[in-house]
């Protein structure tokens, strides 16, 4: 029999594309590795007060793995205002916990760690304030006439490395000279780490002054327009 010459009926129907599965941004490989800094923080803060090898070992990684969640976000595209902000919380509650024991076991110098604590916090909050004030993407965006000492430190990372690294060098090996078997040698190597590197360890507190003046002046600045346009 000859074919069926009746044309086929087609659907004009429009076909759906299948949605594209929506993101979880607390599951973003960089932020997970965020997490794993808090737990190793949190760890080394269980052995700070007894354990200083496992305490350094833990704290170390930590700070370390500092570098790598950045790595991440900017290799696996996946950078997100969260990351940016656990990040620097993280380092933020570390460093001072870390202060805070040396300011218990330096009693004589504790109203210095005090103070360092209180820089650092003051500083970073000021500064990330007064960076979403102007607009600024991300606070380690720092245009140059705003101040050529910040965009110099937070656009290098290989500066911004080494300044961090060094600072949290500084308080670790203040932290083992609190114990007897490392303080009782002058020549013992948290000794020569803790001479080392407390020149950038000053000069990252001196960023730190830097920073928080220069974030006082720029919500000042913003003040003063707001206050021109209402008027």
């Amino acid at each position: 029999m000859p074919k069926s010459n009746i044309p086929t009926r087609r659907s004009n129907l429009p076909v759906k594309s299948a949605e594209p599965r929506p993101e979880n941004i607390f599951l973003f490989i960089p932020n997970l590795i965020g997490y794993s800094r808090i737990l190793l923080a949190g760890a080394s803060l269980y052995y700070m007060s007894y354990h200083p090898h496992y305490c350094t070992i833990l704290y170390s990684f930590s700070c370390l793995l500092d570098a790598l969640d950045g790595y991440a976000a900017r290799k696996f595209s996946q950078s997100t205002k969260f990351g940016a902000v656990l990040d620097m919380v993280t380092d933020r509650c570390t460093t001072s916990c870390l202060l805070c024991f040396l300011s218990s076991a330096y009693p004589k110098w504790a109203i210095l760690f005090q103070g360092l604590i209180s820089l650092d916090l003051a500083s970073h909050y000021m500064h990330m304030y007064a960076s979403l004030d102007r607009g600024a993407g991300s606070h380690k965006k720092v245009e140059k006439k705003l101040s050529r000492v910040l965009n110099l430190y937070y656009s290098n990372n290989k500066i911004l490395f080494v300044f961090c690294a060094a600072n949290e060098l500084f308080f670790l090996a203040m932290y083992l000279l609190s114990f007897p078997q490392f303080s009782s040698e002058i020549h013992s190597w948290p000794w020569i780490v803790a001479i080392a590197t407390f020149p950038i360890c000053a000069a990252k507190q001196w960023i730190n002054v830097v920073q928080m003046v220069k974030a006082a002046v720029s919500l000042a600045e913003g003040d003063m327009e707001q206050r021109k346009k209402s008027l």
